[in-house]
């Protein structure tokens, strides 16, 4: 008899895996790679020139440290440390592992589930010993994945933690701009103190001279008061300066991972005045198609689009029966020593056919809901390929632009400070009046504040270049914090 019941187990299984083999050759989804909605890029930017000419080209590994260009290593180690320990990066690593995760436990659902089990049970009736039974058993279970829902999630959840670590990469991006912004601003603002200092001194020096003019009685008191309110003025800029200075720092110091006050006396020395970081002139644009291919953001999109068609492929696949097999083989006795006998063993096989056959509709209009978040996403990543040329666009307009507003400040800044130093001279021999000095000494203190603004504008648009360009991360990068 046992010899004839295992004869019928393996007939059962030979009969069940004839039946589905066939329907195993279905299991091979086709993949999905359908492309996402097209955009039309053009050939070249509007303003090919704007980044300057005669330069070597920049390839992908020197784009994703741009800010090595500026060639001022204080940038370098804040950018650095930022993109280390920040905190939003931080938050973008735990979601790619938490994607990676996910994709693991779908692909784990293609393989058959093994479990084991173990029990003891002894009874009694009207106070008398019924018996014991021992038990040890395996459990197989497997879903077969016929028509491709169980791999079309896989699909998804892998195109998902693409997306995960593409989003990594554009947080990257955005921390390393942020950071390359905020110390041109506290350079900026650094300058701009000095500058208003120096003016501040220049002033206090008129003054003093018209002090003297009025105790000689050559000029009114009503020079003398114009005198003092310009020195006021002027040294009323000195706290706002001030206040920019310190919190731009506390800015920093919060992007690189440490508390607000911690920065002016930390390793950086931001507190000691510097020269505003430039940009090394000449970068050689690519193409913009090259540009869209580089921008983190736009290929955290075209992933979505995957993992979006590919969940249209479930839901497709889920209206179609799904195929289980599963069985036990185990050992039952009485006593634990005949669990080791020949005829305590037993098992079972089971297999199973689940049919759709009637849901109202629900498996269609699952299908729809993926459909229409599809294009949802067709029209999420067109939003961030013309978002990506549109950046480009408006760094290049800034970036030529402010180029021919520094130029002329700064010959308007030589001009002003010549008129400045002759009304003083010819003030101090009485050939002028002081309104003539005050107008020439403002328009200095504008000019000169004007070329370090500008001078700013000019780095911050070569920062905003690079981000828009796809710079501060790396394709192959591999986030290797933990």
């Amino acid at each position: 008899m046992a010899d004839l019941a295992h004869r019928w187990r393996l007939a059962a299984w030979a009969g069940l895996l004839s039946l589905l083999c066939p329907l195993l050759a279905c299991t091979a989804v086709t993949p999905l790679d359908e492309p996402a909605d097209r955009v039309d890029i053009p050939s070249g930017w509007s303003i090919a020139d704007a980044a300057g000419a005669g330069a070597a080209g920049l390839d992908e590994a020197s784009l994703a440290a741009w800010w090595q260009r500026f060639d001022d290593p204080q940038l370098a180690v804040l950018v650095t440390q930022a993109l280390r320990v920040n905190t939003s990066i931080r938050v973008a690593l735990a979601t790619l592992h938490q994607a990676q995760a996910l994709r693991d436990v779908a692909a784990a659902s293609l393989w058959p589930a093994l479990g084991s089990s173990a029990s003891a049970q002894h009874g009694t009736a009207g106070g008398h010993s019924t018996g014991s039974n021992f038990q040890l058993g395996l459990d197989a279970n497997w879903a077969i994945d016929v028509f491709g829902a169980q791999r079309a999630a896989v699909n998804a959840e892998d195109a998902n933690a693409s997306a995960s670590e593409a989003s990594l990469g554009d947080v990257r991006v955005q921390i390393a701009a942020e950071v390359a912004l905020n110390y041109i601003l506290l350079r900026t603002a650094q300058v701009r103190s000095v500058i208003a200092r120096d003016n501040l001194a220049s002033q206090e020096e008129t003054l003093q001279i018209t002090l003297w003019r009025q105790q000689a009685g050559l000029v009114t008191s009503l020079e003398a008061e114009q005198a003092r309110a310009a020195v006021e003025q002027n040294r009323a800029q000195l706290p706002v300066l001030q206040t920019s200075i310190l919190q731009t720092q506390h800015a920093i110091a919060v992007l690189t991972g440490l508390a607000p006050a911690a920065l002016p006396e930390g390793p950086y020395l931001l507190a000691e005045n510097a020269a505003v970081p430039r940009a090394r002139e000449g970068l050689a644009m690519s193409i913009p198609a090259q540009a869209l291919r580089q921008r983190a953001d736009v290929r955290a999109a075209e992933f979505q689009v995957a993992a979006a068609l590919a969940r249209v492929g479930q839901a497709e696949a889920q209206r179609w029966p799904s195929f289980a097999i599963g069985g036990t083989l185990g050992l039952s006795a009485a006593s634990t020593g005949a669990l080791t006998h020949g005829t305590s063993v037993i098992g079972n096989l089971l297999g199973s056919v689940t049919l759709p056959v009637f849901d109202a509709g629900a498996r269609r209009a699952q299908v729809r809901v993926q459909q229409a978040a599809l294009a949802q996403s067709q029209q999420q990543y067109r939003a961030a390929v013309l978002g990506a040329l549109k950046d480009v666009e408006d760094a290049l307009v800034a970036l030529r632009d402010d180029r021919l507003r520094l130029a002329s400040l700064r010959l308007a800044a030589v001009a002003a400070g010549n008129a400045s130093r002759l009304a003083r001279q010819r003030y101090s021999s009485g050939l002028i009046d002081f309104q003539t000095v005050l107008e020439t000494q403002r328009t200095q203190f504008a000019t000169q504040d004007g070329v370090a603004s500008a001078s700013a504008d000019v780095s911050g648009d070569h920062v905003r270049l690079f981000k828009a360009l796809g710079g501060g991360w790396q394709d192959d990068q591999r986030a290797d914090m933990r």
